[in-house]
Order: structure tokens, then sequence, then C-alpha cells
């Protein structure tokens, strides 16, 4: 765990990386904000790189987790739904297709300045349309513990994976 910087001026906590304990466990009006700098990615049971955010780990959150999400060049995360949460999304750079629903048989694609709101357990998977530039987002999920509610699904057979990348 690293340190916890706080400022003296503000009631404001800035972390770098994990926040060491107490950091955020605060409520009401005694409540200290709390920031979180990530500057390395960790991996995630989707299979793509991100730099967390906020969550019930780090920052005391108690119903809500926020992360920047990368989908590499050509990328894409494996099929997957978050049991019993909801997710938005915000597409900062790039082309998007996202297979979902049941089979992944359903479709859309997506651009930079778009939100997107994927329901609890939707089964769903990203796919970076480029081959060259990086995708990324910004996903708020109303599980605190972002990762714990992630289960994976079948992936499409190989020919509808082949067109998805088309």
């Amino acid at each position: 765990m690293r340190s916890c910087r706080i400022a003296i001026a503000l009631p404001l906590i800035i972390c770098v990386g994990f926040v060491v304990s107490g950091c955020g466990q605060q409520s009401g009006k005694d409540a200290e904000i709390v920031t979180i700098r990530p500057s390395t990615t960790t991996g995630t049971k989707q299979g793509l790189p991100i730099f967390q955010g906020i969550s019930g780990q780090n920052a005391g959150a108690k119903h809500i987790s926020i992360n920047k999400v990368i989908i590499p060049p050509g990328g894409s995360a494996k099929a997957h739904v978050h049991k019993g949460y909801e997710s938005v999304i915000y597409l900062i750079k790039g082309r998007v297709k996202t297979l979902y629903g049941e089979g992944l048989k359903k479709e859309v694609i997506n651009e930079a300045g778009d939100f997107l709101y994927i329901p609890a357990d939707l089964p769903h998977k990203p796919i970076n349309l480029s081959t060259t530039e990086a995708a990324e987002a910004i996903v708020a999920r109303t599980d605190p513990n972002e990762q714990e509610s992630v289960e994976h699904v079948a992936e499409p057979d190989a020919d509808h994976a082949h067109d998805a990348k088309k």
C-alpha cells in the first residue's frame, strides 16, 4: 500500500495508487474528499487494463466504483456480465463495437463522446475497431467492489467473432 498525502488547507485527501486504511471511511459533514491518481494499470477479469479509480477498497465507496479502461488496438474484453450491477460508460477515445445480449447476437457501435448504459446482468463484449489506436473509456458501476461481480459468459463462435472485428 502507498501512503496518503493530506492537504492541510482543504479537507481533501489525495491518494496515489491504493489508499492506506482509514482514508475515505467517514461520512457526513466530517467526511473528507478522496482523490485517487493512478499511475499504472492493473489487469481485470475482463482481460483489459484499467487505471483503478474510486472503489470500496481504496476510497471507502459504498455503492459505486469508477475506472479508466483501455482497450488495446484490435483488442477486446472477454465476454462477461456484472452480476447484479449496472454500468455507465463514457467513451473518451476511439470506436468500439459492443456485442451484447443472449449469445452476444446484438451489437452497437459507439465513438468518442458517447455515453452508454449497460443494465445489470446483460452479457456484453466490447471490441476496439481500430488496429492502430487504443480506445479509452471511463466506466462507473453501482458495485464498489468492481471486479467481484464480474462473471464470464460463453463467447460467440469463431465466425461471429471474426465478423465482429470487421
